[in-house]
């Protein structure tokens, strides 16, 4: 049995996490994001890295720490119900309702939404649709071989092209980072682009791509859990950090491209007007490429992760059946269009977000408490409340009864108004289960002494 990884199975497994990791909205909404803080792009850049970047990190830590092969067994101290609930409404949302759908919507508007007339769009984006979701599942089916593809092909080719755009704005930079913030990011930065880094989706596919992550490590002939969970972290760290360096690149190209274009609807246009910038009329056909190859990797790790985890639960379906369902959805789902998604995609982050953070942390403290479900349950209440309430003003349609408590909720409750009023009852409910723990532990002693 191998006990230690080599270099270039460490630089493989980094390189297959960060193409899973980076897909569609890593790639738009960090330019998106330097448009809109303008000259408040450093405050902006640390709270969007805190969420997209070291919440994520942190998930992969908590896998390795609780030795957790996915979504269940991370949520299952709070119980198995609970945890079946969670797997279904992360692996929904990542697969066949929103991250996997928006990485062909993503692609088709980089590419060929750019050179078809408007009357052919919608048929444009079902024949694209199709197209590169069989190319998904192709690639996917084979399960054995997801690393390679990912890690060793697509992933060093979409980092190259990337690399090229990079090199072009250091030697001919757009304009300065000096201009007008967006309203929203004249006084609230630092809450707007941390929520913004909930669009990535990252932290709830490093839980997701748990699984995907042990198998690709497995296959590589480890079998020791601790040994593993030390690969995990380590190939983790070296993608995070990866990715890292390039959303502050693309922040700084949003930023500075202020100094040649007006604020953009959205990191789309954004993005395409700076590719054509620099290289003209071959920046669409390079654009294309670049964009395609980022989310065919996500798309390719969200799929296969959707399907193993749910073949765990579930193994009378096998693995490439349950990768056929959630291809055929999330093909269904991506003809909707990109802003439909989008639009479902805000309250269902506001409310799986906290509840993905709060394990997260608790994973990563669970030696306090040897994962005592008494401290897991108390908190996990206190979160599920208000991400509750989160998710119901996010909604795309109102609600006419719940309206005035709505309003009174946002006004009233601190941090209401920028959806991060979990935080304080999430503590709240970890300090109240700490509390029960000690408790437990001291009349737990004072029977044994008795007896």
């Amino acid at each position: 049995m191998t006990e230690k990884i080599d270099f270039k199975k460490t630089l493989l497994l980094s390189s297959l996490i960060f193409g899973m990791f980076f897909g569609a909205g890593n790639l738009i909404f960090p330019v998106h994001l330097g448009q809109l803080a303008g000259q408040h792009w450093g405050l902006a850049t640390i709270a969007f890295l805190l969420s997209a970047i070291i919440i994520p990190w942190l998930a992969l830590i908590a896998l390795s720490q609780t030795r957790s092969a996915g979504i269940y067994d991370i949520a299952k101290p709070v119980g198995s119900g609970f945890a079946i609930f969670f797997l279904i409404a992360t692996h929904v949302s990542l697969g066949p309702m929103i991250a996997t759908p928006r990485t062909a919507t993503v692609a088709y508007s980089l590419s060929f939404a750019n050179w078809l007339p408007n009357n052919l769009q919608t048929i444009g984006l079902f024949l694209f649709s199709a197209i590169f979701f069989g190319i998904v599942y192709w690639l996917g089916s084979h399960e054995h071989n997801i690393t390679k593809y990912i890690g060793k092909y697509l992933n060093p080719i979409f980092i190259f092209l990337l690399a090229v755009i990079f090199l072009l704005a250091i030697f001919n930079p757009m304009g300065q980072l000096s201009h007008t913030p967006n309203i929203a990011y004249q006084t609230q930065a630092f809450s707007s682009a941390f929520l913004e880094g909930y669009n990535t989706l990252d932290a709830l596919a490093a839980l997701a791509f748990g699984i995907t992550i042990v198998r690709a490590i497995q296959m590589m002939g480890f079998e020791d859990t601790a040994t593993i969970s030390k690969i995990t972290a380590k190939t983790g760290f070296i993608a995070i950090l990866g990715i890292a360096i390039v959303y502050v690149g693309l922040i700084l190209l949003g930023t500075s491209s202020l100094a040649q274009f007006k604020f953009s609807e959205n990191g789309t246009i954004a993005l395409t007007q700076i590719i054509t910038y620099y290289l003209g009329s071959f920046g669409g056909a390079f654009l294309a490429v670049m964009g395609t190859l980022a989310v065919l990797t996500t798309a390719i790790g969200l799929t296969a992760s959707f399907a193993q985890d749910f073949h765990r639960i579930l193994p009378k379906i096998s693995y490439r059946q349950w990768l056929i369902i959630t291809i055929v959805l999330s093909f269904v789902a991506s003809n909707f269009g990109l802003d439909t998604i989008i639009s479902w995609a805000l309250p269902l982050l506001m409310f799986l977000y906290p509840i993905a953070i709060t394990l997260i942390i608790l994973g990563i403290a669970s030696p306090m408490f040897n994962n005592a479900r008494i401290v897991y349950l108390p908190t996990m209440i206190l979160t599920l409340i208000p991400a509750f309430f989160d998710g119901i003003q996010h909604l795309p349609f109102s609600i006419t009864f719940l309206k005035p408590f709505l309003t009174w909720y946002a006004t009233s409750i601190p941090l209401a108004d920028v959806g991060l009023e979990w935080i304080a009852t999430t503590i709240i409910g970890f300090v109240i289960g700490l509390i029960l723990y000690k408790l437990r532990n001291v009349q737990q002693v004072a029977d044994i002494e008795l007896t």
